[in-house]
């Protein structure tokens, strides 16, 4: 019987997972996203904002375009190295601080809106990020989240390379976050009255499947990791069946590709 991870095995493949390639690149393509996700939460002029691993900025920098004073935390340098060289372009004053979402740095209710969309998520303890997503948040503030469901396309892409290449044990499933029953169960022990909705967001590539799944090959810290687990011939296999997947679901043409993933959209009021 395989041994669970310890808790700095998991944290260290966590970093590993999403420090491999150029998430950037991947982050370009969900900008709009992004944008939909925060203007829902109209958000007023100087509303203090948290955005938890915020990647390259595609929700801290449209918060703080709409004023709010915004942080952003990420566990990879590099990307927040990307998100402050986007804030600087729009001459935007974000603070980016480098930081783990089962650890945050700040005093207990230091926001009026916590944030993190396919983010938080991923970290290894679910009930301990639930936890500090809830200490930082002020009484009366709210939590907002947007977690890929297990039905919807990006969901399914985690466990078709789950299968290919699965991960250590003693993990949890990150799109059990997306689990209207679980993320309610989750922030209703932390202290939050939750309200979920089903959204999507689109992706739109220049190139066919096949191009899609030789980008997220090179680019998407997670999937190239999964790659690099298993040998050649579980390559090929586990390449094929990425590409049939994304040329099921692609609502484009033979030389580009679109795809809609639902996500759930979580509501938290911190009581």
């Amino acid at each position: 019987m395989e041994a669970s991870p310890t808790l700095e095995q998991l944290r260290t493949a966590a970093l590993k997972n999403w420090s491999s390639g150029n998430f950037g690149k991947i982050a370009a393509f969900a900008v709009k996203g992004g944008e939909e996700f925060v203007e829902r939460l109209e958000i007023t002029p100087g509303l203090k904002v948290l955005d938890v691993a915020c990647g390259t900025g595609n929700t801290a920098i449209p918060a703080a375009r709409a004023g709010a004073d915004v942080t952003g935390l990420d566990i990879v340098q590099e990307m927040l190295d990307q998100a402050r060289e986007r804030a600087r372009a729009e001459e935007l004053t974000i603070s980016f601080d480098l930081g783990d979402a089962e650890d945050l740095p700040y005093p207990d209710a230091s926001f009026d809106l916590v944030m993190s969309m396919f983010g938080a998520m991923f970290a290894p303890r679910p009930e301990v990020v639930a936890a500090q997503l809830a200490r930082v948040c002020k009484p009366g503030g709210r939590l907002a989240m947007g977690n890929w469901t297990p039905a919807g396309f990006t969901g399914r892409m985690f466990r078709l390379g789950a299968e290919y290449s699965p991960p250590p044990a003693g993990i949890t499933p990150p799109v059990l976050w997306g689990d209207v029953t679980t993320v309610t169960d989750r922030l209703t022990k932390a202290g939050f009255d939750v309200h979920t909705g089903k959204r999507t967001v689109s992706f739109h590539f220049p190139f066919p499947p096949a191009g899609v799944v030789q980008f997220f090959r090179e680019h998407f810290g997670p999937t190239k990791v999964a790659f690099a687990r298993v040998d050649e011939h579980t390559q090929r296999l586990y390449a094929a069946a990425l590409e049939q997947m994304w040329h099921e679901e692609n609502l484009a043409g033979e030389d580009e590709t679109m795809i809609e993933s639902e996500y759930l959209e979580v509501i938290g009021v911190r009581r």
